[in-house]
C-alpha cells in the first residue's frame, strides 16, 4: 500500500462483566485468563501487520499500558465515553501523525483469536478494502451458535450465501455493503439471522481517519468533531454523551461494508466466554456444555460440570452443581448462573452506587 497501516487498540474500559477479577484498578486488558501474557499484550502480538501501533486508553491506565505494550504509542482519551468518542478522537490524533494519511485498524484488546496469522491476513485485506471503497469496513465472524450476547451484521448479499473470505482476497467477492446491524437479539431471532448469512459483529474496523470523521460529522458526535477541528478536545468530550461507535456512526453511515473474519474468535467479555475458550468448547451449544473450566485456582469437582471457576488464592470444592460461575478475587466472591454472565455488570452498577467498586 502507498500509505501506512496503523493499529489502534482500544484498552480504556474496565470489563465490568468480569467482576471481581476486573476492578477499577485492575481492568481486564491487563489480565491473562489462561495465558502467561495479558490480553493486551497478546492483542498487540497479532497486529504486527501494522507499520505502527497505538493503544487508546484512559489516563489512569497509561503507565500500565506502557508496561504491557512497550512497543506501542499511547493515546490518552480526555474522558471515558465509550468507543464512539474514543475512535473519533483517535482518528483526529493519528491523522496528524503521518505525512500520508494512514489506514487505521481499530480493535478491542480483549478478544480470543485461534489463528494469529490468518487474523493478520484479514486485517491487511480490510485495510486494502478501506482504501478501495473510501468507506468504513467492519469485520464479521461467521457464527457458530445463536449467541444472544453479540451483535449481528446483515450484508446486502445475505441471500447469496457467505462472502469469500479465503484465497488471495482480490476482487470484490470478499466484501459487501451492510444492510443493517442487529444488536443482541433473542435466541430465536439470532437463529434466523444465522440462516440469513448474517455475521457476528466483532467490533473490529478499518478506515482512513478522513472517512470516519466525514461520517461522524453527520452523527451524534458532530459536536466532538467540530471541537477537535478547533483544537479543543476537552470541550468536544464535554459536549457528547457516552455512545458506542456502532450506534453513533456505523448504523447511520451510508458507506459501510463487511468483510469476513474466518478464524476461531470469541469476545472475552464475560465469564461464560472465558470458560468456553478455556474448555475448548465451541460445539454449537449456547451454554457451552462440557467439563468445568478452571480459570485459576485449585478445584475439586464431584458430580459437577459446566462450571467456570476463577479463584487464584482459594481451594474450591464443587458438589452436584452445574452451570455456575464461581469467581473469588481479593475479598470479593461472585456466584451466579452461567447464563447470567451478561448481567454481572448490574452488580458493578450497584456497587458503584455505594462507592464500593
Amino acid at each position: 500500500m502507498d500509505r501506512p497501516i496503523v493499529a489502534c487498540v482500544l484498552a480504556g474500559g474496565i470489563g465490568s462483566r468480569l467482576y471481581p477479577a476486573s476492578r477499577s484498578d485492575r481492568p481486564k486488558q491487563f489480565l491473562a485468563f489462561g495465558g502467561e501474557r495479558s490480553l493486551l499484550s497478546r492483542t498487540l502480538d497479532r497486529t504486527a501487520v501494522a507499520d505502527e501501533r497505538y493503544v487508546l486508553t484512559r489516563e489512569a491506565f497509561a503507565d500500565e499500558v506502557r508496561d504491557h505494550a512497550p512497543e506501542a504509542g499511547v493515546l490518552v482519551e480526555p474522558a471515558g465515553k465509550d468507543t464512539g468518542p474514543a475512535l473519533v478522537y483517535a482518528a483526529w490524533r493519528l491523522r496528524e501523525q503521518f505525512d500520508a494519511e494512514p489506514v487505521l485498524l481499530c480493535l478491542p484488546s480483549d478478544h480470543h483469536v485461534a489463528d494469529d496469522a490468518a487474523f493478520a491476513t484479514r486485517l491487511e485485506r480490510a485495510a486494502e478494502i478501506a482504501v478501495e471503497t473510501d468507506g468504513l469496513v467492519t469485520l464479521g465472524v461467521e457464527p457458530t451458535r445463536p449467541a444472544t450476547g453479540y451483535g449481528y451484521i446483515v450484508p446486502e448479499s445475505a441471500g447469496e450465501g457467505r462472502l469469500e473470505g479465503n484465497g488471495d482476497g482480490t476482487g470484490a467477492d470478499d466484501y459487501a455493503a451492510v444492510e443493517r446491524f442487529t444488536e443482541k437479539p433473542a435466541r430465536e431471532r439470532a437463529t434466523r439471522l444465522i440462516e440469513a448469512s448474517a455475521y457476528w459483529n466483532a467490533g473490529i474496523f478499518a478506515w482512513t481517519p478522513s472517512a470516519l470523521l466525514r461520517e461522524a460529522r453527520d452523527s451524534p458526535l458532530a459536536p466532538l468533531v467540530a471541537a477537535l477541528e478547533d483544537g479543543d478536545p476537552d470541550r468536544g468530550f464535554d459536549a457528547v454523551e457516552p455512545v458506542s461507535v456502532d450506534y453513533a456512526i456505523m448504523e447511520r453511515a451510508s458507506d459501510v461494508v463487511v468483510t469476513p473474519l474466518p478464524v476461531e474468535w470469541d469476545d472475552l467479555g464475560t465469564w461464560d466466554a472465558v470458560g468456553r475458550v478455556l474448555a475448548g468448547d465451541d460445539d454449537g451449544r449456547e451454554d457451552g456444555d462440557g467439563a468445568n473450566a478452571t480459570v485459576a485456582g485449585d478445584v475439586l469437582s464431584i458430580d459437577a460440570e459446566n462450571n467456570v471457576v476463577a479463584a487464584p488464592d482459594a481451594h474450591v470444592a464443587l458438589l452436584e452443581v452445574d452451570d455456575l460461575i464461581i469467581a473469588a478475587f481479593d475479598d470479593r466472591i461472585l456466584v451466579a448462573p452461567r447464563e447470567a454472565s451478561q448481567r454481572v455488570r448490574t452488580i458493578v452498577e450497584r456497587l458503584r452506587e455505594r462507592d464500593a467498586f
